[in-house]
C-alpha cells in the first residue's frame, strides 16, 4: 500500500487544509495526477499524486486542518489484491496531532430550498464565472460541486478565459483578508515572514552585486518582437530568468536544497519565479527545467505560472521543486534589491529596474540602458569567487541574447 500525505509546500507551511477531493475510492491514480485541493497561506493548491495504483480509501475529511506529513489518503499499487468492494472510508485523524485536527460531518444531500453542497474552491470559481452552483450537478461525495465540476460547465460559456478569470467586482471577505475570497494576505505575511527569519536565522548569507550594460538585449528584444503579434512578444523577464538558469546550470553551488547538514545538487534546474498577487503577498512557482526551455516556450510558462497563481490554481510540484530564486522589479521600481534566500534553497538571484544611464562604451560616454544585478548565496555550500562567477555568467549571456 503507498500513503499520499499533506505535502511541505515549502517553509513557511506548517499544516495545510483539504477542502476539495477530486477521486474517490476506487479510482485510478498516477503520478502526477491531481487529487485534491489544499489551502494554505499561499492560497489554494492543487496536490499531485506521487504513487501509481488505485485509491483505496480517504482519510481526511473537507474541511479538516492537517500538519504536513498526515495522511490524506491510502493507494494500492499495480497487483496488489483488495478487497472485491471497497467501502468510502473517511477515518478520523491520527492521534498524533489532535491539535491540529479540525473534523467536520460528511457532506449530506441537502434539504429543499437548503444552500447546496459546493467546495469552497468551487463556490469561489462559480462566482468568478457567474454560474449558479445550484444548477450545477456534482461528482462529489453527497453530490456535491467540485471545482472540476464548475470547469466543466464553464466550457460551455461563449468567450470564457479560463487562464485568467475575472476578478469578481465585490466579495464578502473575512476579516484579515485582502484580495480574492480564501486567500488570507495577513497570513500569507506572517508566513512568510516566519520562513525569511529561519533563512536570516540559519543561512550565512553573502551578498553581490553586479551592474552590466543591458542595451544589447533591449535593442534585440524590440527588434524580435517588431514582427510578432502581441500575445507571441517577449518580456525582458523571460531573458532574465533564462540567463540565469543557464548560468544555474553552469555554477551548480546555486542551484539545489542545503538539508540535514549538507548540500544536495538539483537534478535539473528549475527557477521559482517571485509573483506578486493582486490586492498584495507574493507566492514563488517553480518551472521545471528552466534551462531547457527556450525563449518562446519559457514565454508561454511565465504567462501560464502567472496567470494560475493570481487565480490559486498552483500545483503542488510548482510550489515545492524550486531549487533557486529569481526576482525582479520589472520595468519600474528600485535601482537594486537585497534577497533572502528561501530555504532550503541557496541563492536568490534579484534584478533591479532597467533605468537610462550614461555608461562608457568604446572610450565613449553614451546614454545606455543599465541594470543591477544582485545575488544572495549560502556560504556552507558556495564562496565570494564562486558567486561572482555565477554573476558574470548572468552577465554575459544578457550581452549577447541572440545565443538565449
Amino acid at each position: 500500500m503507498g500513503v499520499f500525505v499533506m505535502p511541505s509546500l515549502g517553509a513557511d507551511m506548517d499544516e495545510g487544509k483539504l477542502v476539495e477531493w477530486l477521486v474517490k475510492v476506487g479510482d485510478s491514480v498516477r503520478r502526477g495526477d491531481v487529487v485534491a485541493v489544499v489551502e494554505t497561506q499561499k492560497g489554494a493548491i492543487e496536490i499531485e499524486c506521487f504513487e501509481e495504483g488505485t485509491v483505496e480509501s480517504l482519510n481526511a475529511e473537507i474541511g479538516q486542518v492537517l500538519p504536513v506529513g498526515a495522511r490524506l489518503a491510502t493507494i494500492r499499487k499495480p497487483g496488489v489484491a483488495g478487497p472485491a468492494s471497497v467501502p468510502e472510508l473517511i477515518e478520523k485523524p491520527a492521534a498524533a496531532a489532535p491539535r491540529l485536527a479540525r473534523p467536520t460531518p460528511l457532506p449530506r444531500p441537502p434539504m429543499p430550498d437548503a444552500k447546496p453542497l459546493a467546495s469552497p474552491a468551487a463556490r469561489v470559481r462559480a462566482n468568478q464565472l457567474g454560474l449558479d452552483i445550484a444548477g450545477l450537478r456534482g461528482t462529489g461525495p453527497g453530490g456535491a460541486v467540485l471545482l472540476i465540476d464548475v470547469e466543466k460547465a464553464s466550457e460551455a460559456l461563449p468567450g470564457t478565459t479560463l487562464a485568467a478569470p475575472p476578478e469578481p467586482e465585490t466579495a464578502a471577505v473575512a476579516p484579515g483578508h485582502v484580495g480574492k475570497p480564501g486567500l488570507d494576505i495577513n497570513a500569507m505575511r506572517q508566513a512568510i515572514a516566519a520562513a525569511m527569519t529561519r533563512s536570516k536565522r540559519e543561512i550565512p548569507h553573502y551578498y553581490l552585486a553586479q551592474t552590466i550594460d543591458l542595451q544589447p538585449a533591449i535593442d534585440w528584444l524590440a527588434a524580435t518582437n517588431a514582427t510578432r503579434a502581441p500575445e507571441a512578444r517577449l518580456l525582458l523577464s523571460a531573458l532574465f530568468l533564462r540567463a540565469t538558469a543557464l548560468a544555474a546550470h553552469k555554477v551548480p553551488e546555486m542551484n539545489g536544497h542545503y538539508l540535514d547538514g549538507a548540500f544536495r545538487p538539483g537534478k535539473g534546474v528549475h527557477a521559482g519565479l517571485a509573483v506578486s498577487l493582486r490586492g498584495g503577498g507574493l507566492v514563488t512557482p517553480a518551472i521545471r527545467d528552466t534551462d531547457r526551455l527556450g525563449l518562446n516556450q519559457l514565454m508561454a510558462a511565465i504567462r501560464d505560472l502567472v496567470d494560475r497563481a493570481r487565480i490559486g490554481r498552483l500545483r503542488s510540484s510548482e510550489v515545492a521543486d524550486g531549487t533557486i530564486t529569481v526576482t525582479s522589479m520589472g520595468e519600474t521600481g528600485v535601482d537594486s534589491l537585497t534577497g533572502v534566500i528561501y530555504p532550503p534553497q541557496v541563492a536568490i538571484v534579484g534584478f533591479g529596474a532597467p533605468v537610462r544611464r550614461p555608461w562608457l562604451v568604446d572610450e565613449s560616454i553614451l546614454p545606455r540602458t543599465i541594470v543591477t544585478l544582485t545575488l544572495a548565496a549560502d556560504h556552507r555550500v558556495s564562496d565570494g569567487r564562486r558567486g561572482a562567477k555565477f554573476l558574470s555568467l548572468i552577465a554575459a549571456a544578457l550581452k549577447d541574447p541572440e545565443a538565449l
